[in-house]
């Protein structure tokens, strides 16, 4: 499956930051009484994106969120962007929920980041949401509330508004397991294009989804948790999901896992 052709007000802007590498080192984290973390570390290299596989409960979302700034680690944990600026205001996160507010439509809860910097609601900003919208297959939908819609429509809309930020780091969790097979494949070709040249560090259950989508795929195992040394797939992003070489790397990413 080829990625689709994007219109221009969904292609990746050419004037945004140029993306960031960032580096996890010495992470500790201890949650009741249970050392999740000792000695973790991460290089999410610059422009590429970064897949995360692990058990459940490894500490992935606690890992993510911490580079998020959502998570306090414990010292002596530095987590820092490679060229030295806070990467507070540089990262776009997308939760395992939906998070969508019921009060606003559709359209407004993709413009939410928009709307919660004050930016002005201007016509191109407005025709950037929509194009996202009918590239996840929800054009019409705009004036729709989110208890109007199905898991999964609500998922395709956290993506969208996650794809609306600008901003050079973006860190998403499962982003599409609440889709059915078709379309979880087609909007991984959407994310793909859209997300083409940014830092994107991604959680994944689904060993073939992160061959799928990530350049570099690292799984997560222990406890406390350690990273493994990254697996690196051939070919471009998004790979055929019937490549027999992709099914190969998928079995030794298995091994990986029951390891």
């Amino acid at each position: 499956m080829n990625a689709p052709e994007l219109p221009n007000a969904v292609r990746p802007n050419a004037l945004a930051p140029a993306p960031l590498s960032v580096t996890v080192t010495g992470a500790r984290l201890t949650y009741g009484g249970t050392e999740l973390f000792a000695d973790l570390s991460l290089t999410v290299e610059a422009g590429v994106t970064t897949g995360l596989l692990g058990p459940s409960g490894v500490g992935k979302t606690t890992l993510l969120r911490m580079v998020a700034g959502l998570a306090d680690p414990e010292p002596p944990t530095v987590i820092e962007a490679r060229d030295g600026a806070p990467l507070h205001g540089r990262v776009a996160y997308m939760a395992q929920q939906d998070l969508l507010l019921p009060w606003l439509t559709v359209l407004d809860n993709v413009l939410l980041g928009a709307r919660l910097r004050h930016e002005r609601r201007s016509p191109d900003l407005v025709a950037r949401a929509r194009a996202l919208l009918e590239q996840v297959g929800l054009a019409g939908r705009e004036t729709d509330r989110p208890a109007t819609l199905s898991g999964g429509q609500r998922q395709r809309v956290a993506i969208a508004r996650t794809l609306m930020e600008d901003k050079p780091l973006v860190l998403m969790d499962e982003p599409f397991s609440a889709l059915d097979a078709l379309t979880r494949l087609r909007l991984q070709d959407v994310a793909a294009s859209a997300l083409a040249g940014r830092t994107v560090l991604m959680i994944t259950h689904d060993p073939l989804e992160a061959l799928r989508l990530g350049h570099r795929i690292h799984v997560m195992t222990g406890r406390p948790a350690t990273v493994g040394p990254a697996l690196e797939p051939p070919g471009r992003i998004p790979r055929a999901v019937d490549d027999p070489a992709l099914l190969a790397l998928q079995a030794e990413l298995l091994r990986r896992l029951a390891g």
